[in-house]
C-alpha cells in the first residue's frame, strides 16, 4: 500500500517508512515526518527500549539527531508547552516529569525535534515560516473537544508574535468520520461544545443501532479545521493527509483496527 497523494509522499527507506507533506518540503529549514509501520513508537514492557530504537531509525532516515527529540506524555489534555531547551543532552526527552501532562509542544529553537504519537488520534504539525516556529500536537477526541488546536495557535501568537495567516498546519493520518463511531455520551458532549459553529449536521452523522444502542459518527477532522479557521488560519494553509488510520491500517497504526496490542505512529518536526 502506497499512501502518496496530492498532499503527501510515502517514503520507504528499508524498514523505515514515513509520509511527508509536500507543502512543508518547500521549506529546506524544516525537517518532518510521520512514522508508519513496521516501526512502533509505543513503549511495550517496562524498559521502553523499543521506543528510542524506533525513533533513532526514523531520525536517522530524515537526518535528525535522535538525542534532539522531545516527546510529551500525552494525557488527552489541551496543555501545550513551549520548549526552550532539553533536559537530557545525550538522549531524547521522553517519559520525563515536566512532559507528563502535556499534549502539544512548540519551539522556535533549532535542533530540537518535537514528536507526538498516535494510533487513531489526530496529530497536527504546525510551521510559521515567518517567525520560524514549529509545533507538534496530539489531538485525540478529548483534546479536540478541549480545542487544543486553538490553544496552540493562540500560544504561538502570544509567545512568538506569530500571525495565524502565516501558519501552515498539517493533519497527519488519523481516524476519520468513516470509522469514528461513538454513542450518546460523546455525541451529546460534541453537540454542547460545538453548537455555536452552526455546523452540527456536518460534524455528527447518525449511524446504526447496535445491541440496542444508537451509534453516531463524528468528524473530528472537520472540527479541527473549523477551530483553526476560527483562529485565523487560512483554509489553504490547512493541509490534510486525507488518510484514515483505520482504512490504511496496513501501514498506519490504529487502535481500533489492531486491538489491545496496537502500536503508535509519530509526527515529528525539526528546525535545522
Amino acid at each position: 500500500m502506497n499512501l502518496s497523494n496530492e498532499n503527501v509522499i510515502h517514503v520507504i527507506d528499508g524498514e523505515v517508512e514515513y509520509i511527508q507533506f509536500k507543502r512543508l518540503l518547500d521549506f529546506p529549514e524544516v525537517v518532518h515526518a510521520f512514522g508508519l509501520k513496521p516501526l512502533d513508537y509505543r513503549a511495550h514492557g517496562e524498559n521502553n527500549q523499543n521506543v528510542p530504537e524506533a525513533y533513532a531509525k526514523l531520525a536517522g532516515s530524515i537526518g535528525v539527531e535522535w538525542s534532539s527529540i522531545v516527546r510529551p506524555g500525552q494525557k488527552h489534555t489541551n496543555h501545550v508547552l513551549v520548549i526552550e531547551s532539553k533536559e537530557n543532552q545525550e538522549a531524547p526527552d521522553m517519559f520525563l516529569d515536566y512532559l507528563k501532562e502535556t499534549d502539544g509542544l512548540i519551539t522556535d529553537k533549532s535542533k530540537i525535534a518535537l514528536a507526538t504519537t498516535n494510533a487513531d488520534c489526530i496529530i497536527l504539525l504546525f510551521y510559521d515560516p515567518i517567525k520560524k516556529v514549529i509545533a507538534s500536537v496530539h489531538s485525540g477526541w478529548r483534546g479536540t473537544f478541549q480545542k487544543i488546536a486553538q490553544v496552540t495557535v493562540r500560544k504561538m501568537k502570544e509567545q512568538f508574535g506569530c500571525q495565524a495567516q502565516d501558519m501552515i498546519v498539517c493533519i497527519c493520518p488519523s481516524i476519520r468520520v468513516c470509522h469514528f463511531e461513538v454513542e450518546d455520551d460523546v455525541k451529546d458532549m460534541c453537540e454542547q461544545i460545538f453548537a455555536d459553529t452552526g455546523r452540527l449536521e456536518e460534524i455528527i452523522h447518525q449511524g446504526d443501532i447496535k445491541e440496542g444502542k444508537q451509534k453516531y459518527f463524528i468528524d473530528t477532522i472537520l472540527i479541527t479545521k473549523i477551530l483553526l479557521e476560527a483562529e485565523g488560519v487560512f483554509p489553504e494553509n490547512i493541509i490534510d493527509s486525507g488518510i484514515c488510520s483505520v482504512c490504511a491500517s496496513e501501514k498506519v497504526h490504529s487502535r481500533r483496527a489492531d486491538g489491545a496490542e496496537y502500536g503508535l505512529g509519530t509526527g515529528m518536526i525539526y528546525l535545522k
